[in-house]
Formats: C-alpha cells, sequence, structure tokens
C-alpha cells in the first residue's frame, strides 16, 4: 500500500522526531515521511536540500536512506500545532500527497516497536485508533460524552457508534477512502473555536469539566463519534501506557525522555519507563542526534537509574 507517514514539530521535539524515523526505518517502513514544522531546523537535518518540486514554499527534503526521505514542511498557523494536525493531514493528502493511498500520523513523542506492514493491515479495517489510559473507561452516557453528542447536534451531525473509551489523538492511521474521517474532525475544531470558547491557540485549559479541555483530543473523540468513516481501535497498550504493548510508545507529559536527568529522578522514587528506554534505544540509526558518546553516557546512566529503583520508590 502506498501509505505515507507525517508528524508536527517545533522546537527541542526533534529529538523525539529524530528517535521516531530512526524507528520507523527498523519497523520497515519505506517511502515518504512529511515532517511539518515550526521555527528553524536542527543541527542533524543540514542535509536537507530545497526541494520545489514538493509545491510546499520553503519545503527541503532530506534521503535517511535509499528507501526513506523526510520531507521538512514549514507551517505558518496561529493554530496551536496539535490543533492543525488535521487540517495539515488534509493538506497533504490533497496537495503534496495527492497519490497516497493513506496517510499515518505520530506525534514526534512517540517511537514505532512493531513491523510496519502491521499498520498497513490494521488501517485497512478502518481509521487506526488508540485508547488513552486517562479517563479511558468513558462510557456512552458519560456527562462529558452526552455534551458531545449535543456538539455532534449542533454542527447537524448524528452519533454514529456509541464509543466507550477515550481516544488518544497522537496518532491515527485513515486510507484515502477514510478522509471524510479527517474532515469531520477539522469540522469540529471549528465549530469548537466558534461556539464553544476553544481557543485555537491552546493546546489545554480551565478544567475536565469543560466540553473541550484537551482541545484536539475531544474534538478527535467527537470525531470518532460521528464519522461515517469505519474505525479500529486498540488499548491502552497501543502506546505502552499499560502493559503488554507491541505497537508503539507514546512518551506523554510534560518532562520527554531526551529532556530527563535519570540518575536525579530515580533518587527522587521515579525510574525510567519504558518510553524512555525505547526512545534512547533509538536515537541511534540513520540519523544521529546526539553523539556515541553521549549516547553511551545516557544509558548508563538509564541503566543506573533503574537499579536505583529498586531501591527508591515514590510512594
Amino acid at each position: 500500500m502506498n501509505s505515507i507517514v507525517c508528524t508536527i514539530f517545533e522546537k527541542h521535539y526533534h529529538y523525539g522526531l529524530a528517535a521516531f524515523i530512526n524507528s520507523l526505518h527498523r519497523s520497515g517502513f519505506s517511502g515518504n515521511v512529511y515532517a511539518g514544522y515550526r521555527g528553524t531546523l536542527p543541527k542533524w537535518c543540514s542535509a536537507a536540500v530545497t526541494n520545489d518540486g514538493l509545491g510546499w514554499q520553503g519545503g527541503s527534503s532530506l534521503l535517511v536512506t535509499e528507501d526513506l526521505t523526510v520531507h521538512f514542511l514549514p507551517i505558518v498557523t496561529d493554530f496551536h500545532l496539535a490543533n492543525y494536525k488535521p487540517d495539515f493531514m488534509l493538506e497533504l493528502m490533497k496537495g503534496v500527497a495527492k497519490d497516497a493511498k493513506g496517510i499515518v500520523y505520530f506525534d514526534p513523542d512517540i517511537v514505532v516497536k512493531c513491523s510496519w506492514d502491521f499498520f498497513e493491515t490494521w488501517m485497512s479495517f478502518g481509521v487506526s485508533l488508540v485508547h488513552e489510559i486517562i479517563s479511558n473507561d468513558m462510557p456512552a452516557t458519560h456527562p462529558i460524552r452526552l455534551g458531545w453528542g449535543n456538539v455532534i447536534k449542533s454542527s447537524n451531525r448524528e452519533i454514529k457508534r456509541n464509543i466507550t473509551s477515550y481516544i488518544n489523538s497522537g496518532f491515527c492511521g485513515v486510507r484515502r477512502e477514510n478522509i471524510e474521517f479527517l474532515e469531520v474532525w477539522s469540522d469540529i475544531i471549528r465549530v469548537a473555536i466558534k461556539d464553544y470558547g476553544f481557543k485555537s491557540n491552546e493546546f489545554a485549559h480551565s478544567k475536565r469539566t469543560d466540553l473541550f479541555f484537551a482541545k484536539d483530543q475531544d474534538a478527535f473523540n467527537i470525531a470518532a463519534m460521528c464519522s461515517e468513516s469505519p474505525i479500529s481501535e486498540i488499548g491502552p497498550d497501543g502506546m505502552d501506557f499499560a502493559s503488554g504493548g507491541f505497537t508503539m510508545a507514546h512518551a506523554v507529559g510534560g518532562r520527554k525522555p531526551w529532556m530527563k536527568n535519570f540518575i536525579s529522578l530515580a533518587l527522587r522514587g521515579m525510574s525510567p519507563s519504558a518510553a524512555d528506554k525505547i526512545f534512547w534505544a533509538n536515537v541511534s540509526g540513520p540519523i544521529t542526534p546526539y553523539s556515541s558518546s553521549e549516547i553511551k553516557l545516557k544509558k548508563i546512566a538509564i541503566g543506573t537509574a533503574a537499579f536505583l529503583g529498586r531501591f527508591y520508590r515514590k510512594n
């Protein structure tokens, strides 16, 4: 299947992007990765060359391997990048990647764990989605979900399915025949801006009692409820939020694996997470954002921190 991969990043998230691309290569992915960005590109992208053929102003391309190319696309938007996800995916599918049969979005703090073939198979069953761990049990009669039902009605749509779990918007896989899902997601974001006090440049605000607290993620969940497209869900293990996962590791939270002092955290009772370990296992590869000595020292620190974690535990 001719699918593309995309992500959006800015600032220090380029470290996550590097590990993500290395993990894609190890998974067997071949083809094009489209990385939208705001700001400047990091040093490890210095070999990228201007590519006017992309049809995206300021676009450049980096040949990672003979089979994998990353295209860097500068983004100009007032939206928080999280809220721009569906628009970016739609722009790609209708423009620079108009021949692609599918598109898979990953947040840049995700690392792929399984064979790429699995993602292609997964997408063939419907829009590929993964559950959150927080608020995951969210039945059809949950008051927030019932409120979302009103949002759906106000946007002249109908509830198509009773979703019972909360979904993480850091990943989704969409075949071209299901592109309607992205259009609904984008439209719900605009309904929220117009009618529900959603500020487009914010990631999250206020409290969970608001219908739009996690912004793009709440709109994403509403789209899953009312989209005509079929969906295929995996539980929170799909992002290593629960044990037993085999697809992805998602380093959620404000402190990312590339920002952590692991020994200091271990002495405070916080051992390295699975996402921390798999990130540092993927920073060496076709893309090298760190020197070999930096990687070696960090892996020693992770091993030491894991050992200390046997004795220091946060209550």
